[in-house]
């Protein structure tokens, strides 16, 4: 069989890279792989599916939720490679590849500015761009009726006519660690993850933030809870349970979603129990209402001064839901305030970790964008530039020597990412149902597929 293989990828991809490799591999192969637009983007950018295999049984792979996130597209051409390499991920196994190469690439174009590097945490900031909550495409806010976005409508139509039974979101963790959300349980995909991420070596993130009220499946495996209503604070903060992971449930469907960390912190593994809890959050509590404070100031300073200045709005929109949601988050990991009809679960070492790194995350993502919003029209009327800068400096500085964050090099990201997926696809094989081809919801009665190794 013909060797497939790109060129190794050392940073992550553009939009426009990841159509040219996919149609690059397309031309070697093809009798094994199409490349079809399922849709167009808010600004007009096609939405492009890699379809490798012929089988009957069908895998989504959905890269590029969070505009911030690259890694998913690289993992998707990772993934095409690998199943163009080994028949017993295609034919073996009766399986087509559906590789959705970017769900929001308008999202993903505005952060061009640190895709190549250099991979610096005041760079990455300076340039992060996600848009506001409700222009992300995988949340469904009113459910599929309420689809408003052009990119979550082709997503549904998607899944409706592929009716998968694995569909993989790939997502990205700024700084901490890899971890895993599940619909369905899946048994022995937490010691699948344990030993890749060993192997190469990823911290495991034992005490997500966005799953801290989520039940655990294993070590950094969680179960996602059915779809609920909620307001944006629980939206942001548990990662959107009203979204399109769910909306293939009817064919019986697992969806995973898949963590890669780009930064790694070593002690998000740490499973012991903390030595002062209460000290501990009421220190990550008041950083983070004194953080918000900061930037509360500096946002009224500014925002006087964007009449003019162009997609100020888009900028603005999530610094809204951050700087709205960052109190009530501080009052809920106080042991001195908390909600009593809601108190925080028992807490690891981990858990305390990722809560630090959560508070600090809002912060930075905040005064990243407040700083496009000035630096973007070449101008800073309000003279808040060098504060800005003082406080990104300072609280990356605070991730590189308080939290001990490192860089992990993109192929090793993806790396990483593709062989949770391969693991999953192996254990969601197993279980999934006949019944998963007709419509009908249910697990356990599917036939075993030969097993990838690493």
């Amino acid at each position: 069989m013909e060797v497939c293989a790109l060129p190794p990828l050392l940073r992550y991809p553009t939009v426009d890279e990841l159509g040219a490799r996919a149609a690059a591999l397309v031309a070697r192969r093809p009798r094994d792989t199409r490349l079809r637009r399922i849709g167009t983007s808010r600004a007009g950018t096609p939405l492009w599916l890699l379809s490798v295999g012929h089988g009957s049984r069908h895998v989504l792979v959905v890269a590029g939720p969070h505009a911030n996130e690259p890694v998913g597209g690289a993992t998707a051409l990772r993934l095409a490679e690998r199943a163009l390499a080994d028949p017993r991920l295609t034919e073996g196994a009766d399986t087509t590849w559906n590789l959705l190469l970017c769900v929001d690439p308008d999202g993903l174009r505005r952060n061009e500015g640190w895709l190549p590097g250099p991979y610096t945490l005041g760079h990455y900031f300076r340039n992060f761009f996600r848009p506001g909550f409700l222009e992300q495409p995988e949340w469904l806010p009113d459910g599929a009726a309420g689809a408003t976005l052009p990119e979550t409508r082709a997503l549904l139509e998607l899944q409706d006519e592929l009716r998968p039974f694995l569909q993989c979101s790939l997502h990205g963790v700024d700084v901490g660690g890899g971890f895993v959300e599940l619909t369905h349980d899946l048994p022995g995909l937490a010691d699948r993850v344990a030993h890749t991420a060993a192997r190469l070596g990823i911290p495991r993130e034992l005490g997500s933030y966005d799953t801290l009220y989520w039940p655990g499946l294993g070590p950094a495996v969680h179960r996602i809870p059915p779809p609920r209503r909620g307001d944006l604070a629980a939206a942001i903060t548990e990662a959107a349970v009203e979204s399109t992971w769910f909306h293939p449930h009817r064919h019986g469907t697992v969806t995973a979603v898949v963590e890669a960390p780009m930064w790694g912190v070593a002690a998000v593994e740490d499973g012991s129990p903390p030595d002062d809890r209460d000290a501990v959050l009421r220190t990550v509590s008041s950083t983070l209402r004194h953080d918000t404070r900061a930037l509360e100031r500096i946002l009224a300073r500014i925002r006087p001064h964007l009449t003019d200045v162009p997609e100020a709005a888009r900028l603005l929109a999530p610094v809204d839901d951050y700087v709205l949601v960052c109190p009530g988050l501080a009052d809920a990991w106080d042991p001195d305030v908390g909600d009593r009809e809601r108190p925080l679960p028992p807490l690891s070492t981990a858990h305390l970790v990722t809560l630090r790194i959560a508070g600090r995350r809002l912060a930075l993502r905040t005064a990243g964008l407040l700083h496009q919003l000035v630096t973007g029209p070449g101008r800073d009327p309000a003279r808040v530039l060098p504060e800005l800068d003082r406080l990104v400096d300072a609280w990356c500085a605070d991730y590189r020597d308080g939290c001990g964050a490192r860089w992990i090099p993109v192929a090793r990201q993806v790396e990483y990412q593709s062989r949770v997926v391969l693991a999953t696809f192996e254990l969601a094989a197993r279980y999934a149902p006949a019944c998963s081809r007709s419509g009908e919801p249910g697990w356990g009665s599917g036939a075993a597929v030969p097993m990838h190794r690493e």
